[in-house]
């Protein structure tokens, strides 16, 4: 590989953890939160509201549901009238976060679904509000589960973040596909999938000893 494409190469890197990293922790601040209020507003629920929750989980449902190649076409008019253009890395962190969200939001619901109901009962019983009920259960109680959710995340969005180059998003999927497909330099492409592994496989070790750490079964 030539001093160029090397220096191309780290470009790109750098690109792809930054489009994942700013939308993970998008997705994060604003998934969690539609997590809690699907646990909150369900029937039983400590804040119950059906309807409420009717029409948020069908929101949410909506935009997991679209394609993300789709849904990164069909947001351009929305990431240009928010950053300003809709080709490059800040570009592509719009879209990322907009498909992200609502994907960690159910992995969130599910993790807070596994607390243990008792748990939430004897804090009511105790005089806590619903405030008190999710700072103090909820959320410590749900944590491995919510942070082994938030690695799952991060993981599709670095595959997310290459299906983004198609459209000159940068990263290391445009890296790939301008380099290593259309100009037929193998040596790109093998580096691409390679560094791929090495973050995907870094960011699952971490995120699996951070669990492991937080876990109060084990």
């Amino acid at each position: 590989m030539s001093p160029i494409l090397f220096e191309l190469l780290l470009r790109s890197i750098w690109e792809t953890v930054l489009m994942t990293a700013a939308s993970g922790l998008i997705s994060l601040v604003c998934g969690l939160p539609l997590g809690l209020a699907l646990i909150a507003t369900e029937r039983g629920g400590i804040a119950e509201s059906p309807w409420v929750n009717r029409v948020l989980g069908a929101v949410i449902n909506g935009f997991r549901s679209v394609p993300f190649i789709i849904l990164l076409v069909a947001l351009i008019p929305v990431t240009r009238l928010i950053v300003g253009t809709s080709i490059g890395t800040w570009a592509a962190i719009v879209p990322l976060s907009i498909a992200a969200t609502p994907y960690y939001a159910r992995i969130a619901e599910v993790s807070l679904r596994e607390v243990d109901h008792g748990l939430i009962e004897a804090a009511r019983a105790m005089g806590g509000n619903r405030w008190t009920i999710i700072r103090e259960v909820l959320v410590p109680e749900a944590l491995p589960g919510i942070v082994a959710g938030f690695t799952v995340t991060l993981v599709t969005l670095i595959g997310a973040s290459a299906m983004a180059g198609a459209i000159g998003a940068g990263g290391l999927g445009d890296l790939a596909i301008r380099y290593g497909y259309q100009r037929f330099e193998t040596s790109v492409m093998i580096a691409v999938v390679i560094v791929l592994i090495i973050l995907v496989c870094g960011i699952q070790w971490v995120g699996d000893r951070l669990v492991a750490r937080l876990d109060r079964r084990g």
